[in-house]
């Protein structure tokens, strides 16, 4: 029986893409000190927003656009409760969880049952069909590269660049960082707009290629394991990446074992990738002392502008 091949592969890279954008847009606004836990309702909503605008246009680039659009929308609501009206930020990422179901399942009542247009492969079919490399790195279609690349170009602004810098300086101390002359509620809220339009992103991929159609709550705990892969990946780039690859992964894995009728429940394979990340996630947090060293010390923490 043959389990693991090069379309495993494929489909693991495609499995884990929703999760990496919502990931690693969550990791740019924690870096600056702001603890967003709406990523469940900012990709729900790029969801049903891509989807919408996707069918009614026929174009799937515009559905990312719209998706994007639709999750940095509903990130603004977070951003001016929190930075401009100082509301507790984990309470309001949750009613924005909430709220973004809700408006999701109203955006989505009429098009239950509606296929989008194909969102088209990069390259063309010879360099698919290449055995075990065709499909691994030729397979996908453009968002996929992006989000690797998008890996990349945070990794290297945070680290390398001025505004990492400023970005980081923000999340680690906001005081010291104001005190520099530094717009703190600027700069964060521009993060959190970022990051709503990463996991907008996120939400429409799922929506037009990952599974393509709309259903209710379609995200099923998508943008909670990017949260967790953010604290996983200790808030390093690269190694969220690695992170939503191992998720993708197990994902895939536990849909080829329900398909070749191994000998497991079927309850517990598709429970297995939320079993996987909480046992990950247990064991880093026994490292408490490691785990806060990684954290931005300013991560949660309300900031209050002196006069």
């Amino acid at each position: 029986m043959n389990i693991i091949d090069a379309a495993l592969i494929a489909t693991l890279i495609g499995a884990s893409t929703p999760i990496l954008l919502a990931a690693i847009g969550e990791l740019v606004v924690e870096k600056s000190g702001v603890l967003n836990l709406g990523v469940e309702g900012m990709m729900i909503v790029g969801a049903i927003a891509g989807f919408i605008a996707c069918v009614t246009t026929g174009s799937p680039a515009l559905g990312f656009v719209m998706g994007a659009v639709g999750g940095a929308a509903l990130s603004v609501i977070f951003a001016v409760l929190t930075q401009y009206f100082l509301s507790n930020q984990v309470a309001t990422g949750l009613a924005l969880t909430l709220f973004g179901l809700g408006i999701s399942s109203l955006m989505g009542e009429s098009y239950t049952g509606i296929n989008p247009p194909i969102t088209p492969k990069l390259f063309p079919e010879a360099m698919r069909d290449i055995p075990w490399a065709g499909p691994i790195l030729f397979g996908h279609d453009l968002v996929v590269y992006l989000s690797v690349a998008l890996v990349a170009a945070v990794a290297y602004t945070l680290a390398r660049t001025r505004l990492g810098l400023i970005i980081r300086a923000v999340g680690e101390s906001h005081d010291a960082a104001h005190a520099l002359g530094y717009k703190v509620v600027r700069i964060r809220f521009l993060c959190i707009l970022f990051g709503g339009a990463c996991a907008g992103v996120g939400g429409a991929y799922l929506s037009l290629v990952r599974v393509p159609s709309w259903t209710e709550g379609m995200t099923a705990g998508a943008g909670w394991i990017a949260l967790a892969l953010v604290v996983f990946a200790s808030w390093k780039p690269w190694r969220a990446l690695l992170g939503a690859y191992l998720f993708g992964g197990i994902a895939a894995l536990q849909l080829r074992l329900q398909a070749q009728e191994v000998a497991v429940p079927v309850a517990l394979l598709d429970a297995s990738p939320y079993l996987v990340t909480i046992i990950v996630l247990v064991i880093i947090s026994s490292d408490r002392g490691r785990a806060a060293l990684n954290a931005p010390a300013a991560l949660g923490k309300v900031f209050h502008a002196s006069s």
